[in-house]
């Protein structure tokens, strides 16, 4: 299994799904969307990447955990599928990202993380973000147009600064303590970037 930042173990993914999408007016994540509903698009991605297990952090909506579930049974994946219930999800980003981390197991080498309102992610950028991982980068993320997206995947060493997070920042102030350290890679769309905040979005 894929290693990463020297680290012995595997990788993983974490999905942050626990939100209220309250600029979008509620039940963002289960909305339709090409077929399915909008959180399909990140799990697709999410079970696509290089990692041993999928953590879909949920909250504020319980029909995001009947979602998820459904598309991991349908897509064959249910044994990968991990659900974990972040209790203090009104904090905002930052209570997700701890939950995710929290449930990750002690060997993990690193985890992607994925945000559950970007549902084009390619997963053709996702490999060049674990080899630059396994070649020691502390995190790495995608770019597009000379602009980071998501998801990115951080080492073991940056899950104590992700558990010590808090408000509505996510991992902002992560990346900008690494500095140069993290690593980019170039991502073939701009699906690093796209994501749905509002309704209208759904149709761009």
């Amino acid at each position: 299994m894929t290693t990463g930042g020297g680290d012995e173990g595997a990788l993983e993914a974490i999905v942050l799904a626990a939100g209220y999408g309250a600029r979008f007016g509620g039940g963002k994540l289960t909305r339709p969307w090409r077929g399915g509903v909008l959180l399909d698009g990140a799990l697709a991605a999410a079970f696509a990447a290089p990692a041993r297990a999928v953590t879909v952090v949920i909250g504020a909506d319980p029909a995001v955990e009947e979602a998820a579930r459904a598309f991991a049974e349908g897509a064959g994946e249910a044994a990968r599928l991990q659900l974990v219930r972040a209790a203090d999800f009104a904090e905002g980003m930052a209570a997700s990202l701890r939950a995710g981390i929290a449930a990750l197991p002690e060997d993990a080498a690193g985890a992607f993380v994925f945000l559950g309102d970007m549902p084009r992610v390619p997963p053709a950028v996702l490999p060049a973000l674990a080899a630059a991982l396994a070649q020691g980068a502390p995190a790495a993320a995608p770019t597009f147009g000379g602009q980071r997206g998501h998801p990115v995947l951080f080492g073991r060493g940056q899950f104590p600064a992700l558990a010590a997070l808090t408000g509505d920042a996510g991992a902002r102030a992560v990346l900008q303590q690494l500095g140069d350290a993290l690593a980019l890679a170039p991502s073939p769309d701009d699906g690093v970037l796209f994501d749905v905040d509002r309704p209208d979005d759904l149709g761009r």
